[in-house]
Protein backbone atom coordinates (compact mmCIF):
# COMPACT_ATOMS: atom_id res chain seq x y z
CA UNK A 1 0.00 0.00 0.00
CA UNK A 2 3.23 2.37 0.26
CA UNK A 3 3.75 2.16 -3.13
CA UNK A 4 0.89 2.21 -4.33
CA UNK A 5 -0.09 5.71 -2.53
CA UNK A 6 2.95 7.21 -4.24
CA UNK A 7 1.49 6.99 -7.96
CA UNK A 8 -2.51 7.40 -6.47
CA UNK A 9 -2.15 10.49 -4.69
CA UNK A 10 0.18 12.07 -7.22
CA UNK A 11 -2.60 11.24 -9.59
CA UNK A 12 -4.78 12.49 -7.64
CA UNK A 13 -3.71 16.56 -8.01
CA UNK A 14 -4.84 15.86 -11.75
CA UNK A 15 -7.96 13.78 -11.21
CA UNK A 16 -11.41 15.70 -10.17
CA UNK A 17 -14.31 12.88 -9.89
CA UNK A 18 -16.12 11.95 -6.28
CA UNK A 19 -15.72 7.96 -8.24
CA UNK A 20 -11.91 7.57 -7.30
CA UNK A 21 -11.06 3.71 -8.64
CA UNK A 22 -13.50 4.42 -11.59
CA UNK A 23 -12.34 7.80 -12.35
CA UNK A 24 -8.48 6.52 -12.49
CA UNK A 25 -8.92 3.81 -14.11
CA UNK A 26 -11.27 5.47 -16.78
CA UNK A 27 -8.67 7.71 -17.34
CA UNK A 28 -5.90 5.29 -17.47
CA UNK A 29 -6.91 1.80 -18.81
CA UNK A 30 -10.08 3.19 -20.82
CA UNK A 31 -13.66 4.43 -20.70
CA UNK A 32 -15.19 0.04 -20.66
CA UNK A 33 -12.26 -0.52 -17.66
CA UNK A 34 -13.58 2.60 -15.59
CA UNK A 35 -17.39 0.93 -15.76
CA UNK A 36 -16.01 -2.13 -15.01
CA UNK A 37 -14.14 -1.00 -12.07
CA UNK A 38 -17.02 1.13 -11.26
CA UNK A 39 -19.23 -1.39 -11.08
CA UNK A 40 -17.11 -3.51 -8.52
CA UNK A 41 -16.27 -0.60 -6.52
CA UNK A 42 -20.51 0.15 -5.58
CA UNK A 43 -20.63 -4.39 -5.27
CA UNK A 44 -17.75 -4.08 -3.15
CA UNK A 45 -18.02 -1.23 -1.03
CA UNK A 46 -21.84 -1.91 -0.39
CA UNK A 47 -20.98 -5.61 1.12
CA UNK A 48 -18.64 -3.72 3.00
CA UNK A 49 -20.83 -1.43 4.34
CA UNK A 50 -23.69 -4.14 4.95
CA UNK A 51 -21.14 -6.04 7.04
CA UNK A 52 -20.35 -2.99 9.42
CA UNK A 53 -23.64 -2.50 10.51
CA UNK A 54 -24.34 -6.12 10.74
CA UNK A 55 -20.89 -6.28 13.00
CA UNK A 56 -22.08 -3.14 14.92
CA UNK A 57 -25.31 -4.58 15.88
CA UNK A 58 -23.90 -8.11 17.08
CA UNK A 59 -21.02 -6.24 18.96
CA UNK A 60 -23.94 -3.95 20.56
CA UNK A 61 -26.06 -6.58 21.35
CA UNK A 62 -23.52 -8.70 23.14
CA UNK A 63 -22.00 -5.11 24.68
CA UNK A 64 -25.67 -4.47 26.12
CA UNK A 65 -26.39 -8.15 27.39
CA UNK A 66 -23.22 -8.30 29.17
CA UNK A 67 -23.19 -4.79 31.00
CA UNK A 68 -27.02 -4.24 32.01
CA UNK A 69 -28.54 -7.90 31.36
CA UNK A 70 -30.54 -6.22 28.34
CA UNK A 71 -31.67 -9.46 25.76
CA UNK A 72 -32.30 -7.81 22.63
CA UNK A 73 -31.90 -8.58 19.27
CA UNK A 74 -28.98 -7.69 17.17
CA UNK A 75 -30.74 -6.35 14.43
CA UNK A 76 -32.71 -3.83 16.52
CA UNK A 77 -28.93 -2.36 17.02
CA UNK A 78 -27.78 -3.23 13.84
CA UNK A 79 -30.94 -1.43 12.23
CA UNK A 80 -30.81 1.99 14.52
CA UNK A 81 -27.10 2.63 13.30
CA UNK A 82 -28.48 2.35 9.77
CA UNK A 83 -31.00 5.01 10.42
CA UNK A 84 -28.73 7.42 12.04
CA UNK A 85 -25.93 6.84 9.44
CA UNK A 86 -28.74 7.64 6.75
CA UNK A 87 -29.22 10.79 8.72
CA UNK A 88 -25.56 11.76 8.87
CA UNK A 89 -24.86 10.95 5.47
CA UNK A 90 -27.30 13.83 4.07
CA UNK A 91 -25.41 16.11 6.44
CA UNK A 92 -22.03 18.56 5.59
CA UNK A 93 -18.77 16.26 5.37
CA UNK A 94 -17.53 18.48 7.65
CA UNK A 95 -20.34 17.73 10.76
CA UNK A 96 -19.25 14.27 9.82
CA UNK A 97 -15.73 14.78 9.34
CA UNK A 98 -15.82 16.26 13.17
CA UNK A 99 -17.80 13.46 14.24
CA UNK A 100 -15.41 10.67 12.96
CA UNK A 101 -12.31 12.64 13.91
CA UNK A 102 -13.62 12.87 17.69
CA UNK A 103 -14.08 8.99 18.19
CA UNK A 104 -10.63 8.44 15.83
CA UNK A 105 -8.85 10.00 18.62
CA UNK A 106 -10.43 8.27 21.70
CA UNK A 107 -10.43 4.71 19.88
CA UNK A 108 -6.30 5.06 19.21
CA UNK A 109 -5.75 6.82 23.17
CA UNK A 110 -7.67 3.59 24.32
CA UNK A 111 -5.20 0.79 22.36
CA UNK A 112 -2.18 2.73 23.50
CA UNK A 113 -3.46 2.58 26.37
CA UNK A 114 -3.84 -1.07 25.87
CA UNK A 115 -1.36 -2.03 24.04
CA UNK A 116 1.27 -0.33 27.00
CA UNK A 117 -0.77 -2.57 29.18
CA UNK A 118 -0.15 -5.90 27.33
CA UNK A 119 4.05 -4.97 26.82
CA UNK A 120 4.39 -4.13 30.25
CA UNK A 121 2.78 -7.66 30.99
CA UNK A 122 4.29 -10.55 28.51
CA UNK A 123 4.04 -13.85 28.45
CA UNK A 124 7.49 -16.07 29.25
CA UNK A 125 9.82 -15.77 26.24
CA UNK A 126 8.17 -13.19 24.61
CA UNK A 127 9.99 -11.37 22.08
CA UNK A 128 10.39 -10.24 18.32
CA UNK A 129 9.39 -13.69 16.75
CA UNK A 130 6.27 -12.82 15.83
CA UNK A 131 7.42 -9.95 13.59
CA UNK A 132 9.65 -12.60 11.10
CA UNK A 133 8.03 -12.09 7.68
CA UNK A 134 8.91 -16.14 6.71
CA UNK A 135 5.38 -16.58 8.75
CA UNK A 136 4.18 -15.22 5.76
CA UNK A 137 5.35 -18.07 3.50
CA UNK A 138 2.93 -20.32 5.26
CA UNK A 139 0.20 -22.51 4.08
CA UNK A 140 -2.56 -19.94 5.06
CA UNK A 141 -0.36 -16.31 3.54
CA UNK A 142 -3.03 -16.17 1.08
CA UNK A 143 -6.04 -15.80 4.47
CA UNK A 144 -3.45 -13.20 6.08
CA UNK A 145 -2.90 -10.92 3.40
CA UNK A 146 -6.56 -10.98 2.64
CA UNK A 147 -7.36 -10.09 6.34
CA UNK A 148 -4.77 -7.81 6.57
CA UNK A 149 -5.22 -5.80 3.43
CA UNK A 150 -9.21 -5.78 4.42
CA UNK A 151 -7.31 -2.93 7.42
CA UNK A 152 -6.65 -0.74 5.12
CA UNK A 153 -9.44 -0.42 2.66
CA UNK A 154 -10.53 2.81 3.90
CA UNK A 155 -7.63 4.65 3.21
CA UNK A 156 -8.11 4.80 -0.72
CA UNK A 157 -11.40 6.31 -0.10
CA UNK A 158 -9.38 9.82 0.88
CA UNK A 159 -10.10 10.95 -2.62
CA UNK A 160 -13.25 10.27 -2.99
CA UNK A 161 -14.59 12.87 -0.66
CA UNK A 162 -11.38 15.53 -2.61
CA UNK A 163 -13.86 17.75 -4.33
CA UNK A 164 -15.76 18.54 -0.84
CA UNK A 165 -12.35 19.44 0.56
CA UNK A 166 -11.05 23.30 0.83
CA UNK A 167 -7.52 22.43 0.18
CA UNK A 168 -6.50 19.53 -2.36
CA UNK A 169 -3.20 19.62 -0.03
CA UNK A 170 -4.52 18.48 2.91
CA UNK A 171 -6.02 14.96 1.19
CA UNK A 172 -2.64 14.63 -0.07
CA UNK A 173 -0.92 14.81 3.38
CA UNK A 174 -3.83 12.94 5.15
CA UNK A 175 -3.47 10.20 2.85
CA UNK A 176 0.23 9.99 3.53
CA UNK A 177 0.06 10.45 7.45
CA UNK A 178 -3.11 7.83 7.30
CA UNK A 179 -1.19 5.22 6.19
CA UNK A 180 1.90 5.65 8.45
CA UNK A 181 -0.44 5.56 11.44
CA UNK A 182 -2.34 2.38 9.90
CA UNK A 183 0.69 0.71 10.01
CA UNK A 184 2.39 1.46 13.17
CA UNK A 185 -0.86 1.15 15.06
CA UNK A 186 -1.88 -2.48 13.68
CA UNK A 187 1.86 -3.75 13.88
CA UNK A 188 2.25 -2.17 17.58
CA UNK A 189 -0.95 -3.51 18.28
CA UNK A 190 -0.79 -7.13 16.87
CA UNK A 191 2.68 -7.37 18.24
CA UNK A 192 1.35 -6.66 21.71
CA UNK A 193 -1.22 -8.83 21.35
CA UNK A 194 1.17 -11.90 20.60
CA UNK A 195 3.85 -10.54 23.18
CA UNK A 196 1.48 -11.09 25.93
CA UNK A 197 -0.19 -13.89 25.11
CA UNK A 198 2.47 -15.91 23.84
CA UNK A 199 3.75 -17.18 20.44
CA UNK A 200 2.80 -20.52 21.03
CA UNK A 201 -0.68 -19.99 22.47
CA UNK A 202 -2.00 -16.64 20.83
CA UNK A 203 -3.70 -19.32 18.18
CA UNK A 204 -5.46 -20.92 21.08
CA UNK A 205 -6.55 -18.08 22.87
CA UNK A 206 -8.08 -16.10 19.73
CA UNK A 207 -10.19 -19.06 18.85
CA UNK A 208 -11.54 -19.05 22.52
CA UNK A 209 -12.52 -15.50 22.65
CA UNK A 210 -12.94 -14.65 18.91
CA UNK A 211 -13.44 -10.78 18.31
CA UNK A 212 -13.32 -10.21 22.06
CA UNK A 213 -9.76 -11.15 22.67
CA UNK A 214 -8.44 -7.88 22.96
CA UNK A 215 -11.06 -6.84 25.71
CA UNK A 216 -10.66 -10.67 27.65
CA UNK A 217 -6.70 -9.89 27.57
CA UNK A 218 -7.55 -5.86 28.73
CA UNK A 219 -9.70 -7.15 31.33
CA UNK A 220 -6.78 -9.19 33.18
CA UNK A 221 -4.68 -6.25 33.17
CA UNK A 222 -6.94 -3.13 33.05
CA UNK A 223 -9.90 -1.50 35.63
CA UNK A 224 -13.15 -2.28 34.61
CA UNK A 225 -14.19 0.84 33.42
CA UNK A 226 -11.46 0.97 30.86
CA UNK A 227 -12.60 -2.34 29.44
CA UNK A 228 -16.11 -0.98 29.21
CA UNK A 229 -14.83 2.06 27.58
CA UNK A 230 -12.67 0.37 25.14
CA UNK A 231 -15.97 -1.89 24.40
CA UNK A 232 -17.66 1.39 23.73
CA UNK A 233 -15.39 2.44 21.42
CA UNK A 234 -15.07 -0.50 19.11
CA UNK A 235 -18.27 0.06 18.58
CA UNK A 236 -18.25 3.78 17.38
CA UNK A 237 -15.08 2.56 15.23
CA UNK A 238 -17.38 -0.20 13.64
CA UNK A 239 -19.91 3.17 13.29
CA UNK A 240 -17.72 5.52 12.07
CA UNK A 241 -16.58 3.29 9.43
CA UNK A 242 -20.11 2.21 8.28
CA UNK A 243 -20.73 5.83 8.12
CA UNK A 244 -17.42 6.58 6.20
CA UNK A 245 -18.08 3.70 3.83
CA UNK A 246 -21.82 5.07 3.59
CA UNK A 247 -20.30 8.49 1.85
CA UNK A 248 -18.41 6.30 -0.55
CA UNK A 249 -21.09 3.96 -1.69
CA UNK A 250 -22.97 6.96 -2.61
CA UNK A 251 -20.11 9.38 -4.21
CA UNK A 252 -19.62 6.26 -6.26
CA UNK A 253 -23.45 5.87 -7.14
CA UNK A 254 -23.18 10.13 -7.43
CA UNK A 255 -20.27 9.89 -9.83
CA UNK A 256 -22.05 6.83 -12.21
CA UNK A 257 -25.06 9.14 -12.20
CA UNK A 258 -23.33 12.14 -13.12
CA UNK A 259 -21.40 10.82 -16.16
CA UNK A 260 -24.44 9.14 -17.67
CA UNK A 261 -22.86 5.50 -16.78
CA UNK A 262 -25.45 4.70 -14.51
CA UNK A 263 -29.56 5.99 -14.19
CA UNK A 264 -29.44 10.05 -14.08
CA UNK A 265 -31.09 10.49 -10.98
CA UNK A 266 -28.27 8.73 -8.67
CA UNK A 267 -26.41 11.98 -9.54
CA UNK A 268 -29.09 13.87 -7.53
CA UNK A 269 -27.94 15.80 -4.45
CA UNK A 270 -29.64 18.05 -1.53
CA UNK A 271 -30.46 21.59 -1.71
CA UNK A 272 -28.75 22.16 1.56
CA UNK A 273 -26.08 20.31 1.80
CA UNK A 274 -24.85 18.97 -1.46
CA UNK A 275 -24.68 15.28 -0.61
CA UNK A 276 -25.70 13.17 -2.76
CA UNK A 277 -29.44 12.13 -1.82
CA UNK A 278 -29.71 9.44 -4.13
CA UNK A 279 -26.55 7.56 -3.77
CA UNK A 280 -27.23 8.11 0.14
CA UNK A 281 -30.67 6.66 0.08
CA UNK A 282 -29.45 4.10 -2.27
CA UNK A 283 -26.93 2.41 0.18
CA UNK A 284 -28.97 2.83 3.10
CA UNK A 285 -31.42 0.66 1.36
CA UNK A 286 -29.36 -2.01 0.63
CA UNK A 287 -27.89 -2.23 4.04
CA UNK A 288 -31.28 -2.54 5.45
CA UNK A 289 -31.85 -5.52 2.77
CA UNK A 290 -28.80 -6.76 3.90
CA UNK A 291 -29.82 -6.74 7.95
CA UNK A 292 -33.32 -8.57 7.13
CA UNK A 293 -31.95 -11.44 4.83
CA UNK A 294 -29.36 -12.39 7.48
CA UNK A 295 -32.40 -11.95 10.87
CA UNK A 296 -34.87 -13.55 8.26
CA UNK A 297 -33.02 -16.62 7.32
CA UNK A 298 -31.64 -16.92 10.72
CA UNK A 299 -28.14 -16.46 9.47
CA UNK A 300 -24.80 -16.31 12.07
CA UNK A 301 -24.90 -12.09 11.78
CA UNK A 302 -20.75 -12.09 12.82
CA UNK A 303 -20.03 -14.31 10.64
CA UNK A 304 -22.03 -14.58 7.05
CA UNK A 305 -22.82 -10.58 7.28
CA UNK A 306 -19.96 -9.53 9.24
CA UNK A 307 -17.12 -11.17 8.46
CA UNK A 308 -17.77 -12.63 4.85
CA UNK A 309 -18.99 -9.47 3.60
CA UNK A 310 -16.20 -6.95 4.41
CA UNK A 311 -13.90 -9.72 3.41
CA UNK A 312 -15.46 -10.26 -0.02
CA UNK A 313 -15.62 -6.64 -0.06
CA UNK A 314 -11.91 -6.66 0.57
CA UNK A 315 -11.64 -8.81 -2.27
CA UNK A 316 -13.32 -6.82 -4.53
CA UNK A 317 -11.23 -3.55 -3.59
CA UNK A 318 -7.56 -5.68 -3.55
CA UNK A 319 -8.66 -6.12 -7.32
CA UNK A 320 -9.93 -1.80 -7.92
CA UNK A 321 -6.33 -1.08 -6.29
CA UNK A 322 -3.92 -3.44 -8.74
CA UNK A 323 -5.74 -2.05 -11.53
CA UNK A 324 -5.52 1.69 -10.54
CA UNK A 325 -1.69 1.25 -9.97
CA UNK A 326 -1.75 -0.06 -13.71
CA UNK A 327 -3.69 2.56 -14.41
CA UNK A 328 -1.57 5.17 -12.90
CA UNK A 329 0.88 4.29 -15.27
CA UNK A 330 -1.18 4.30 -18.29
CA UNK A 331 -2.19 8.23 -17.22
CA UNK A 332 1.10 9.28 -17.01
CA UNK A 333 2.26 7.56 -19.96
CA UNK A 334 -0.19 9.34 -22.23
CA UNK A 335 0.30 12.70 -20.80
CA UNK A 336 4.42 12.22 -20.89
CA UNK A 337 4.36 12.39 -17.25
CA UNK A 338 2.68 15.52 -16.03
CA UNK A 339 5.88 17.42 -15.22
CA UNK A 340 6.37 14.70 -12.20
CA UNK A 341 9.53 12.27 -12.59
CA UNK A 342 9.60 8.34 -12.95
CA UNK A 343 9.39 7.52 -9.40
CA UNK A 344 5.75 8.62 -8.66
CA UNK A 345 4.43 7.48 -12.42
CA UNK A 346 6.10 4.83 -13.22
CA UNK A 347 8.59 2.97 -10.79
CA UNK A 348 6.02 3.03 -7.65
CA UNK A 349 3.02 2.36 -9.63
CA UNK A 350 5.01 -0.63 -10.99
CA UNK A 351 6.43 -2.26 -8.05
CA UNK A 352 2.71 -1.42 -6.05
CA UNK A 353 1.42 -3.93 -9.15
CA UNK A 354 3.68 -6.67 -9.03
CA UNK A 355 3.09 -6.85 -5.56
CA UNK A 356 -0.38 -6.71 -5.67
CA UNK A 357 -0.67 -9.01 -8.29
CA UNK A 358 0.66 -11.25 -6.08
CA UNK A 359 -1.71 -10.34 -3.17
CA UNK A 360 -4.29 -11.02 -5.00
CA UNK A 361 -3.65 -14.65 -6.69
CA UNK A 362 -2.41 -15.26 -3.20
CA UNK A 363 -5.95 -13.91 -1.38
CA UNK A 364 -8.25 -15.58 -4.69
CA UNK A 365 -6.36 -18.84 -3.58
CA UNK A 366 -7.10 -18.78 -0.19
CA UNK A 367 -10.95 -17.34 -0.11
CA UNK A 368 -12.74 -20.67 0.65
CA UNK A 369 -10.30 -21.31 3.88
CA UNK A 370 -10.16 -17.98 4.56
CA UNK A 371 -14.11 -17.95 5.20
CA UNK A 372 -13.74 -21.10 7.56
CA UNK A 373 -15.28 -23.36 4.36
CA UNK A 374 -14.52 -26.88 3.63
CA UNK A 375 -11.74 -27.67 0.79
CA UNK A 376 -13.32 -27.52 -2.46
CA UNK A 377 -16.63 -25.66 -1.22
CA UNK A 378 -18.51 -24.10 -3.77
CA UNK A 379 -17.94 -20.35 -2.09
CA UNK A 380 -14.78 -20.72 -2.16
CA UNK A 381 -14.87 -19.95 -6.03
CA UNK A 382 -18.33 -18.88 -7.11
CA UNK A 383 -17.77 -15.63 -5.18
CA UNK A 384 -14.50 -14.14 -6.74
CA UNK A 385 -15.57 -15.72 -10.28
CA UNK A 386 -19.00 -13.05 -9.29
CA UNK A 387 -16.76 -10.43 -8.77
CA UNK A 388 -15.16 -11.12 -11.99
CA UNK A 389 -18.32 -11.37 -13.78
CA UNK A 390 -19.34 -8.01 -12.25
CA UNK A 391 -16.42 -6.32 -13.95
CA UNK A 392 -16.94 -8.30 -17.19
CA UNK A 393 -20.41 -7.01 -17.29
CA UNK A 394 -19.48 -3.55 -15.91
CA UNK A 395 -16.76 -3.53 -19.15
CA UNK A 396 -19.22 -4.71 -21.98
CA UNK A 397 -22.00 -1.81 -20.79
CA UNK A 398 -18.73 0.33 -21.25
CA UNK A 399 -18.87 -1.35 -24.59
CA UNK A 400 -22.04 -0.24 -25.26
CA UNK A 401 -21.98 2.94 -24.70
CA UNK A 402 -19.29 3.27 -26.95
CA UNK A 403 -21.54 2.48 -29.68
CA UNK A 404 -24.74 3.60 -28.87
CA UNK A 405 -23.84 6.72 -26.52
CA UNK A 406 -20.68 8.11 -27.70
CA UNK A 407 -20.83 11.20 -26.08
CA UNK A 408 -21.41 9.41 -22.58
CA UNK A 409 -18.73 7.21 -23.31
CA UNK A 410 -16.81 9.85 -24.00
CA UNK A 411 -16.82 12.08 -20.40
CA UNK A 412 -16.63 9.02 -18.55
CA UNK A 413 -14.43 9.72 -15.70
CA UNK A 414 -14.36 13.40 -16.25
CA UNK A 415 -15.93 14.07 -12.96
CA UNK A 416 -16.73 17.65 -12.07
CA UNK A 417 -15.76 18.57 -15.93
CA UNK A 418 -18.21 15.91 -17.79
CA UNK A 419 -20.86 17.88 -20.04
CA UNK A 420 -22.54 16.48 -22.97
CA UNK A 421 -20.67 16.52 -26.56
CA UNK A 422 -21.79 15.34 -29.89
CA UNK A 423 -19.19 13.18 -31.36
CA UNK A 424 -18.93 10.42 -33.99
CA UNK A 425 -17.12 6.92 -33.20
CA UNK A 426 -13.71 8.04 -34.97
CA UNK A 427 -13.19 10.35 -31.97
CA UNK A 428 -13.39 7.18 -29.40
CA UNK A 429 -10.23 5.69 -31.07
CA UNK A 430 -7.94 4.64 -27.98
CA UNK A 431 -10.32 5.21 -25.40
Amino acid sequence: MGAFSIGYLTMSRHVDNAGAFYAYIAKGLGGSAGTGAGAVAVVSYLLILSGLVGGFGVGAADFAERLIGAGVAWWWFSAAAIVLVAVLGLQLIDVNGRVLALLLLAEVSVLVVYDIAFFVTPAPGAGVGSLDPAVLLTGSSGAIVLIAFSGFIGFANLTVLAQQARDLRTVLHAGYLSLLVLGVLFSASTWAIVATTGTGTVVAAADRHSTRLLFALAAERLPVALVDLGNCLYLTSLFAAALAFHHVCARYLFSLGREGVGASWWARTSTRTAAPVAGSLMATAVAAIAVLLTGGLELDPAVHLFFWSVITGALGVMLLVLLTSIAVIGYFRGVAGHGHGAWPTAVAPSVAAVLLAIALVLAVSSYGSTLGLPPGHVLGWVVPSGLAVVFATGMAWGAVLKRIRPEVYARIGMGARATVVRMGPEALVGR
